[in-house]
């Protein structure tokens, strides 16, 4: 539901983040798509940041899906061990690099991404924005999850597929690919647990600073 217009609006209003965060790197640090693949695997209930902390000493001994699909558990496990569910998440990675088995490989659809193991939604519409292919979703983690409500874009959920959904029912097509990002980075950065809403560049527009500041 659209608590205050119809898309064209909530395009126009969210304009200002879109300006300020178009185009910007997901925080995962990846170098190339079989990185970001790996690493978005990895990162489910755990950080970003930890999952930094361990890429380079992993990618030395994986540079690549060839590298890893000839891999095993024993071996993959030491390198992610500190990864919360790693040992799902290896089998998850070994599956993968064993049915794609090279990096040209990696699909780039919505359909054919979720119907690898370890790859949802949220995973998928992220790998697909750092790829540059026009966006079949909208990247809806936990940031978003929380910040687009508190916005008033859509009601609260704490479910990531029915967040996304809602969003693609309020917003036009053609903010889709850089919207969730957009919306991340500012509840990464200013629309905390604890919101700097003074230093927000779309609090005017924002449910929640017109019921706490106005």
């Amino acid at each position: 539901m659209d608590l205050f217009g119809n898309s064209s609006d909530w395009a126009k209003k969210l304009e200002p983040i879109l300006t300020k965060y178009k185009g910007r790197k997901h925080p995962l640090d990846h170098h190339n798509l079989y990185q970001l693949l790996v690493m978005v695997v990895l990162s489910a209930q755990d950080s970003d940041a930890h999952i930094n902390k361990i890429a380079p000493a992993l990618f030395e001994a994986y540079p690549n899906m060839e590298s890893l699909a000839v891999s095993n558990l024993d071996a993959l496990i030491p390198y992610i061990s500190s990864v919360r569910n790693f040992g799902n998440k290896a089998k998850w990675l070994l599956e993968i690099a064993q049915t794609i088995q090279k990096d040209e490989n990696i699909p780039l659809t919505m359909e054919d991404l979720v119907a690898l193991k370890g790859i949802g939604r949220k995973s998928a519409n992220v790998i697909m924005r750092e790829a540059k292919i026009p966006a079949q979703g909208i990247i809806a983690d936990l940031h978003v999850i929380r910040v687009a409500p508190r916005i008033g874009i859509i009601t609260e959920t704490k479910d990531g597929i029915k967040a996304e959904k809602r969003l693609m029912q309020v917003l036009p097509n053609e903010i889709w690919g850089e919207i969730g990002m957009a919306i991340s980075f500012l509840g990464r950065e200013i629309c905390r647990p604890t919101p700097k809403c003074p230093e927000c560049p779309i609090n005017l527009i924002c449910k929640y600073y017109k019921e706490h500041y106005q």
